[in-house]
């Protein structure tokens, strides 16, 4: 009898420990976990935000949107298109303003504003960013001859670069790449072609200080917050946005899941992340739902 015990014994504990590994790796616990470990602390962006605007559709856009980012002096919202390109523009209540048609670019997928009307945009196919100077009041755009850089790394088919993020204090671009692995690239010397100057460019990597990233198979889009130095990380697979503080530890969460921080439905395809420098944040899913989150109390 005591030896059939001992037996039954084990065998649960083994249940329980496979159970348990199960449940961190498929994010459960581990979320769990960071969200306790994070909610000590008050420094995050996202410690406290609330789902204002709930997955509006964006009336005038049907599918395939991707990648956001906030023009400060428009106070709006740019957006791209893929299949066929485009670049879009929103309110920041989700409202769609114009759409511009994109030639020379065959799979574009992230945009982020630089200054003034000059933006930078990915390329996933090719694995290139380009600068792109876009006007008011134009219908077409082509960018075939517009400056780019080209990274070819890790290529593979429709996992290359998804997003992409300019830091106007420190003058540098940060290039996710989706997964196979999941790298974020940082370009310095970009300010030197915008300037016409002699270029040196300088290409790292952005690496977290935690293993955080486990909770994250893919990488959809990012966004660098320049007032805090913190970096916030979309995928769309998991479900999740990470932020980061300047020593790139793991600081705040935000769940795109049902129930969570007051949305009624788990968010579908999360693809584009747009921050503002008063902390309100734009999340875009396909195929055009529009997403507003706030700080509570604000």
């Amino acid at each position: 009898m005591k030896k059939k015990l001992q037996w039954i014994f084990f065998m649960l504990l083994a249940v329980s420990l496979v159970g348990g590994m199960v449940s961190w790796r498929s994010g459960w616990l581990a979320l769990g976990y960071y969200s306790l470990i994070m909610g000590k602390g008050n420094s995050a962006i996202l410690a406290s935000h609330r789902v204002v605007i709930d997955g509006r559709p964006v009336s005038g856009l049907s599918k395939n949107t991707s990648g956001l980012t906030y023009h400060p002096e428009r106070k709006t919202l740019f957006t791209v298109i893929n299949g066929p390109p485009q670049v879009a523009e929103l309110t920041t209540e989700g409202r769609l303003l114009r759409t511009i048609s994109v030639k020379g670019i065959e799979d574009i997928e992230g945009i982020s504003h630089i200054r003034g009307n000059l933006f930078a945009i990915s390329d996933e196919k090719e694995q290139q960013v380009k600068l792109v100077e876009i006007p008011d009041q134009v219908a077409t755009l082509d960018v075939t001859e517009q400056p780019r850089i080209v990274l070819a790394v890790d290529t593979g088919k429709n996992v290359g670069f998804e997003g992409v993020s300019w830091d106007h204090a420190h003058n540098r671009l940060f290039v996710a790449k989706e997964k196979r692995p999941m790298r974020i690239f940082e370009i310095r010397g970009l300010h030197d072609l915008i300037e016409c100057r002699k270029v040196d460019l300088q290409i790292g990597e952005w690496r977290p200080a935690d293993k955080i990233m486990l909770l994250m198979t893919d990488l959809s889009s990012l966004t660098y917050h320049e007032p805090t130095g913190h970096m916030l990380l979309l995928s769309d697979e998991s479900r999740l946005v990470l932020e980061f503080d300047e020593n790139r530890r793991p600081v705040g969460m935000l769940v795109l899941r049902k129930g969570w921080h007051g949305l009624q439905q788990s968010v579908p395809q999360a693809e584009g992340l747009a921050l503002t420098s008063a902390g309100v944040l734009f999340v875009l899913s396909e195929p055009n739902l529009f997403y507003r989150f706030e700080p509570s109390g604000s």
